[in-house]
Order: structure tokens, then sequence, then C-alpha cells
């Protein structure tokens, strides 16, 4: 990570940076190991549909964590979803037990879809003849493609799936004279803001809806004005750095990685050189073809009240959706055999150390059930907001809210376990249920934005090459601007109840 020898880049050398993605999580689950040596285990009861219920937490006897053994296991355990020997879940998520191998497998398979594309030259001549098209106009494609991800976080929660398009757009952004932040922050800010402002997701909003006894449609105001409002700050916080890097590329953060990342997405060339064939055209309809087919496979149209067949998709089915038109697209691109397997197992492999980051983050949740502090974090919010007023409340829910996010960074998941135990304090303060669901998406969309247990911050940040540290020293200002948005709205929520 070295530059040209600059008094800057002297002084920078003893600026600190925060170690790897890998060591940040590894780190993290050392310290929760720690904590189930402090923390007292506990649990509440949990009703016919496993949700936990307000009222009913004991302390049990406590599991505390192997520090060395459990740490090192837990990796592996938050990948395949297993049992510690003494039946603890692994993993929690609305119910389901499930590891990430299947979002690791997702992602793998991905880089193999991408590599097979890449290698038939349409991918490349597709991007050099869109940046010739827009020549002068590019800044438009960030408020175009961050509304239209938005739109698929705050219908569906689009969350991991998003990590599908990450190579394809930081590429074009590359091509057009950014850089590798700006793609990955159209992807994760648009998808991130637009779940921090759900309207109808029925994996966030609906369920913690329904654990608050309301309907969807409460309260869809107030996220209404949280989802464009802070859509519109996001859109101005990334095309005002996108412009500043275009200007004065030394201005990027990733700019010591400028000549690598235009050679590891593909960018170089002259625009005007490329040739777009027949074949090329069509490779790229069944490309696009392929993601169109993945979004409404997984969009849970009949839960969103649309009279369409909805498939019910997850990642198994995109997987193969994905080996299947990895195929057809090599057979179209006519390539031999040989060049197809090839050309998977290398994008697969480019793709390898993002499927292992994912592994490790959901190892932090393995060590807080199998250690039994989940519960105990949980009950400790449920004091905290005990006499508060109406204002107050709305205020420290949200604030609560954060911690758990990062703890349990599974928006259905988080809103299962907590909703039961914080929706009924809503009746003693005199305060609309509907807040306290906006306070519960809110937080944990903020959250989502750059904690490190979150699977697609670390995914699409390593995906982008992007270092950990200097995505949260970019985009702090925006996280801070999203809070005081969310906590103004549910303020004048809580004094019109």
């Amino acid at each position: 990570m070295s530059e040209t020898s600059t008094p800057a880049t002297a002084e920078s050398k003893h600026r600190f940076t925060l170690p790897s993605a890998y060591t940040i999580l590894f780190a993290l689950i050392v310290v929760m190991a720690v904590a189930t040596w402090i923390i007292p285990a506990g649990a509440y009861k949990l009703d016919k549909d496993g949700a936990p219920i307000p009222g009913t937490y004991s302390e049990v006897p406590s599991h505390p964590a192997r520090i060395l053994i459990d740490s090192l296991t837990a990796p592996i355990n938050g990948l395949y979803g297993i049992e510690d020997a003494d039946g603890k879940i692994s993993y929690y998520n609305s119910g389901t037990l499930f590891g990430a191998i299947d979002v690791a497998l997702f992602i793998i398979v991905i880089g193999g879809f991408l590599g097979v594309t890449m290698r038939t030259g349409a991918i490349q001549t597709g991007i050099s003849g869109l940046v010739a098209r827009l020549q002068g106009r590019e800044r438009w494609m960030i408020p175009i493609l961050m509304c239209v991800f938005a739109l698929g976080g705050t219908t569906y929660g689009m969350a991991e799936e998003s990590l599908a398009f990450y190579t394809l757009v930081i590429a074009v952004m590359i091509a057009a004279g950014y850089d590798s932040l700006t793609g990955a922050a159209i992807v994760l800010i648009g998808c991130g803001i637009g779940t921090l402002g759900s309207t109808i997701n029925p994996f966030a909003t609906g369920i913690a809806s329904g654990f608050a006894g309301i309907s969807i449609s409460e309260g869809l105001l107030s996220r209404l004005i949280i989802l464009v409002v802070g859509l519109a700050m996001g859109i101005f916080f990334v095309m005002r750095y996108a412009e500043r890097v275009k200007k004065d590329p030394t201005r990027s953060v990733v700019h010591h990685m400028k000549e690598a990342n235009e050679t590891h997405f593909s960018v170089q060339g002259d625009a005007d050189e490329a040739v777009m064939t027949g074949q090329h055209k069509l490779i790229l309809v069944v490309f696009g073809l392929a993601f169109g087919l993945m979004m409404y496979g997984v969009i849970p149209w009949e839960d969103m009240g649309i009279n369409i067949p909805t498939l019910w998709w997850w990642f198994p089915e995109m997987t193969a959706l994905f080996i299947l038109f990895s195929v057809i697209i090599g057979l179209i691109g006519r390539l031999k055999e040989i060049e197809l397997t090839d050309a998977f197992v290398a994008g697969a492999r480019d793709l390898l150390g993002v499927a292992l980051i994912i592994g490790i983050a959901r190892g932090i949740t393995v060590i807080m059930n199998n250690g039994g502090i989940t519960d105990t974090v949980l009950h400790w919010a449920e004091q905290a907001v005990d006499g508060l007023g109406p204002v107050a409340f709305v205020i420290v829910v949200f604030l609560l809210f954060l911690p758990l996010s990062f703890l349990i960074p599974s928006s259905s998941g988080l809103a299962t376990v907590s909703m039961p135990i914080m929706a009924p304090l809503t009746a003693f303060v005199g305060v609309e249920a509907h807040l306290i669901v906006t306070a519960f998406q809110s937080a944990s969309g903020v959250m989502n934005l750059f904690i490190p247990t979150s699977a697609v911050v670390m995914g699409g940040l390593a995906i982008a090459r992007v270092p950990y540290g200097s995505y949260l020293r970019w985009v702090w200002p925006l996280l801070g601007m999203l809070c005081v948005l969310s906590i103004l709205v549910l303020s004048v929520g809580a004094l019109a109840s």
C-alpha cells in the first residue's frame, strides 16, 4: 500500500490504520468469547412460534466459551450452522436454523458466473460502449442506480443478494473515471438506505409489525419520509465524493490501488476501439435475464399483496440459477469446455476471500448464542426503557436497537427476538406501536451500513477491495445524518401520539 514518495506519503506512514477485515472479525469473536465469562447467561420462555415471552426472562446456568477452541471453531460453525455439544444453536434467524454456507457458496458461484461472462468479452465491450455514450453524463448513473437498489431494499430488504451486483457496478464506475468505493457505495448505501426506510419489506417491517400487533401500513408515512430524505442524503453524499475523485483521483480513499483496481476490474482500453457484436449483445441480454430472474424469484409477491406467482426462492435456488446461466453464456460465447470451466474456477477464486469473511462474521453470533448471552442483553434493553416519557422512550429505544443490531445483524432475526419484548412497552408509555417498528428498522438499517458483523458490508467491501478502516472514515458523516433524521422523525411521531 505504498505510494510515490512524497512528504504527504511519509506523514501518512505514521497514521493509524485499522487491520484487515479478517483480523477485526477474529478479534470480535475473541471479545465475545471473553464476554460469555462476564455477562450472565439467561433466557426467555418462548411461545409456540419460538418468540420470547415478555417478563419471562430468568438466568440460566452459565455456559462460557472456551476462549481458544470456540474462537477458532466459531467461523466453521457459522458456515455450517451446526449445534455444539450441548445442543445450542449456532445461528438463529426468524425461527430458522442455518449457517452462512448458503451465502458463501452463492458468492463463489457468482464469481464463477462473472468469470465466464468476462471471458466472452461481452462485459468489457458493453462497459466501454456505455461509458462512450454517456460521455459527460456519467454522474447520472449514480442517482439512477441508487434509486433502483433502494427500491429493492425498501420492498423486500435486498441484502446478501446485492453482492451479485458489486463487480459489475464497480467496473462501470471505474471505467467512468470514478473509483471502486463509488461503485461499492452505490450498491451498499442504495440498498442500505432502502432497507433503513423499509415500507413494505416483509422480512423486517412485516415481521416487526406482526409481533407489535399492527398492520404493516401503520407508520408508513414516517418510513416514507425517512426513505426519501435519507436516500437524497445518500445520493448527495456519494455524488459529491465521486465528483471530487473524478476531478482529482488523488482524493480517492483507494488512490494507492488505482492501477491495481483498473487491472482487477478489467476496465483498461480505449472505448472507441470497442466493437459490440451480435454475440455480445445476446450474452448481455442473457446476463441481465439471470439477475432479473433472481430478483423475481426472491421477492415475496404474495406477502406484498401482489397477485402474481411467488417462487419463494432463496440461496440454493439462486445459486443453481447462476450455475445454469454460466453454462448458457459459455455456450453462446462458444467457449470450449476447458475454457468454460477454467473461467468459472478463476472467477470463483477471485471471490473466495469474500466467502471466508462471511463465515467469520457469522461466527460472532455463534459465540453469543452458544454462550447464552443474547437474551441477557435483550433483557437489559427491556429494563433501560422502563419509566421514560414518550419522546425519551422512542429515542432510547432507537439507541438501544443500535448495539442490538450489532449483535444480531439479521433484521428479521432481530425483529423476532426483540419485538415481542419491546412492543408491549409502548402501551405503558402512551406512544403508537408503529413508532417502535420504525425505531427498530431505522437503527438496524443504520448499523447494517457499517458494522463488521454484517456479511453484506464486509463482503461488499472485500469485493470492492476497499479497506474497512478507509470506508469507516469516509462514511461516518452520512451515518450521523441518518441517525439525526431517524431521531427527528421518531420524536415528531411521539409528540403526535
